[in-house]
């Protein structure tokens, strides 16, 4: 195809080739909302019929990973801001800078991310023919209970039977948690990988000195894509990690 310079042949300016490109990447956006829509409204319905066991589910996932996670993304949204504001303004090096301080943000999100997984696989939390919800409560040294958390985790436990009615539907019900944790964690943890795979390209592509005041069309987008990314974040802490936490 017909290029001059950063315009492309169908386009008579670049304004209205940004104009296009950042029309494209809304649409794709929202077709991404309507995908996560869907799991977002399997998980509204699961939780609302499932309460108890749900919310039992949810308090043996570490808090403090979640939290550290949301700061960190919140994070890669400024740095990822500042990214696009110094392309606008021309400033070249800062975007370089900026854009490596996002992914660095990025990746670690990402590290923590394994640790959970890491930790769920230990727990026997991971659904399939191990899943055992009950395999912390029988092996507390394992999963580093003590005593306290040990009781706290029997008695909830309890409660949760109470209201399934059987050992068998608080881990057929806590697998569904657990199946949508983390199909929504790693569905989520794709577009991280993505979004870094794009920032990657724009690191390289911002040392050539490639992205000014004039062009910077890629910056702004991947940035939208990113922001995205982030926002479903702060969905996903509130309701995978804090429903009845007390």
């Amino acid at each position: 195809m017909h290029r001059t310079g950063e315009l492309y042949g169908q386009f008579q300016t670049l304004e209205q080739q940004k104009e296009s490109a950042t029309l494209g990447m809304w649409t794709f956006l929202i077709t991404e909302i309507l995908f996560f829509g869907g799991l977002f409204m399997t998980y509204t319905i699961n939780r609302h019929t499932y309460a108890q066991v749900f919310a039992f589910s949810s308090r043996t996932i570490l808090l403090s990973w979640g939290a550290i996670n949301t700061v960190v993304l919140i994070g890669s949204s400024l740095t990822m801001a500042m990214a696009v504001w110094s392309a606008q303004v021309g400033k070249k090096k800062l975007v370089t800078i900026f854009l490596i301080l996002t992914l660095v943000l990025g990746t670690v999100f990402l590290g923590i991310k394994a640790v959970e997984y890491h930790d769920k696989y230990v727990e026997h939390h991971i659904p399939g023919l191990n899943f055992d919800m009950y395999y912390c409560t029988n092996n507390p040294s394992v999963c580093h209970l003590d005593d306290a958390a040990l009781a706290r985790e029997k008695k909830e436990l309890k409660e949760a039977e109470d209201q399934s009615g059987s050992q068998v539907a608080v881990n057929a019900h806590s697998q569904l948690f657990f199946s949508l944790y983390f199909g929504m964690t790693g569905l989520h943890a794709l577009h991280m990988i993505i979004g870094a795979g794009l920032l990657l390209w724009l690191i390289v592509e911002s040392m050539k000195g490639r992205f000014t005041a004039q062009y910077n069309t890629p910056v702004e987008n991947i940035g939208l894509y990113w922001h995205f990314v982030d926002i479903v974040w702060i969905y996903l802490f509130p309701l995978l990690y804090l429903i009845d936490r007390h």
